[in-house]
């Protein structure tokens, strides 16, 4: 049985207009590779460190290759386009323990 894996994004964007359809095309790419939000732009406290993400996103997925098949897909790549040039993201994809 595949573990579960996380991926996490500090999200970045100049242009919040411009990241209403990549939020759209993007739900839509994570539903179909099995994806869920468990976190989507919610307020959150640093413990530690100085890490203050703009725009903090979690997600969930079946299995790494779950989430691999995501990021390097058709429909996903059309939701990075229609941001390109307007944001930056930091994206970290962790296994589950």
């Amino acid at each position: 049985m595949s573990k579960l894996a996380y991926m996490v994004v500090d999200a970045r964007s100049s242009d919040p207009d411009r990241m209403v359809e990549y939020r759209r095309l993007a739900q839509i790419a994570v539903a179909h590779y099995g994806g869920r939000y468990l976190v989507r732009g919610a307020a959150y406290e640093t413990l530690e460190g100085s890490w203050q993400p703009q725009r903090l996103v979690v997600l969930e997925f079946p299995s790494m290759a779950a989430a691999r098949a995501f990021y390097d897909s058709p429909e996903y790549r059309a939701a990075r386009e229609a941001r390109a040039g307007v944001s930056d993201f930091d994206i970290l994809l962790v296994d589950a323990y």
